[in-house]
C-alpha cells in the first residue's frame, strides 16, 4: 500500500509524484514555519516542473478545505462522545486542533493536488539519467 509507485508513497514521503525520488518541499520539518511551505521549483531527479501553470496550486485550497472540515468533524465527534462537551464548548478544541494542524494540512493539500494530475512513471528516473 505504501510502496514506491503508489500515490500514498508520494504523499506520505513528500516525494515527486512522477519519479518518487526528488523531494517536493524544501523543508522536511513541518513545524519550521518560516520555510514550511516553500516548494522546489522542479524535481531534482526527473525535472518535473511542479508549478505546471500559473496559480496551479490554488486548486489545493479545495483539498485543504476538505481536510480541515474532516478534522473539525472528527474533533467535534470526539469532544462530544468522549468528553461530553456541549456544542459551544466543543469549538475550543476544534479551533486548537485546526491551528495546530494547519502546516500539515497545507502541505498535504498541495501534494495531494499535484498527485491528482501527475502519475507515477517508472521510467522517469531512467529517462532523466539518460538525457544527461
Amino acid at each position: 500500500m505504501f510502496k514506491k509507485g503508489t500515490k500514498l508513497y508520494s504523499i506520505l514521503h513528500n516525494k515527486c509524484p512522477k519519479c518518487h525520488e526528488g523531494d517536493f518541499m524544501k523543508e522536511k520539518n513541518i513545524f519550521k514555519l518560516q520555510n514550511a511551505f516553500k516548494m522546489h521549483e522542479s524535481c531534482s531527479n526527473c525535472g518535473l516542473k511542479y508549478m505546471m501553470e500559473p496559480s496551479f496550486f490554488y486548486g489545493a485550497m479545495y483539498v485543504n478545505y476538505g481536510l480541515t472540515v474532516g478534522l473539525a468533524i472528527a474533533t467535534f465527534a470526539i469532544s462530544v462522545l468522549f468528553f461530553n462537551l456541549t456544542l459551544l464548548e466543543s469549538f475550543i478544541p476544534i479551533v486548537i486542533v485546526l491551528l495546530l494542524t494547519t502546516p500539515i494540512t497545507i502541505r498535504l493539500s498541495r501534494i495531494i493536488w499535484i498527485n491528482i494530475f501527475v502519475h507515477f512513471d517508472k521510467n522517469a528516473t531512467k529517462r532523466s539519467k539518460s538525457e544527461e
